[in-house]
């Protein structure tokens, strides 16, 4: 009996590892200053699940959003809100060219492999996502990242399967780091 416990134990354990193996995670993130305002700088390490990789080689594209929300600390009341964006990018396969795409608003680009698109969906750069002058001089910001499967972007019938299947589920933790409003440039290295 104890021995047949342990077995379940060490398959629950492999099970929850080989869970955990499919996600994204944010390795960096950092903002910047450019002509365009304040922009993120941010890579992410993505792996799709076998059940993803198949719907993408059957047709099915693939939505995936990078979420930015900055917030100023308050001691007296709640965190007030500075500003948040959102980036959704589309991943698509084309049968007939036999190549990946990745679409974002009106920008389009072909990768030769699943894993060429996978590596530039996992990198964003200068991506706006403030205006000059949100940031004041002196004053602490927190700033949040994350990157998630939109599954309200599938079709219908994986919708619903999204919904009792966790290979359908890829997201990233909110990702924290610190913002001085004085100094721009920051690194999220916690």
């Amino acid at each position: 009996m104890v021995h047949a416990l342990r077995g379940v134990v060490v398959a629950l354990g492999l099970a929850a590892a080989v869970a955990t193996a499919d996600e994204i995670e944010v390795e960096r993130a950092a903002l910047a200053v450019n002509d365009e305002g304040i922009v993120l700088n941010a890579d992410f390490a993505l792996d799709l699940t076998a059940r993803l990789e198949d719907a993408l080689d059957k047709g099915v594209p693939l939505y995936f959003l990078v979420e930015f929300e900055l917030y100023r600390p308050r001691w007296y009341w709640l965190d007030q809100r500075i500003g948040t964006a959102t980036r959704s990018t589309r991943l698509s396969f084309h049968a007939l060219t036999r190549t990946y795409r990745l679409s974002t608003g009106t920008l389009h680009q072909s990768y030769a492999t699943l894993g060429d698109a996978i590596r530039a969906l996992a990198r964003v750069r200068d991506w706006p996502v403030l205006p000059h002058g949100a940031l004041s001089p002196d004053t602490s910001y927190y700033a949040y990242v994350r990157m998630r499967l939109d599954t309200a972007q599938l079709p219908k019938p994986f919708q619903v399967s999204a919904l009792a299947n966790r290979e359908w589920i890829l997201e990233s933790p909110w990702k924290k780091w610190e913002v001085n409003g004085s100094i721009p440039v920051s690194e999220a290295d916690q």
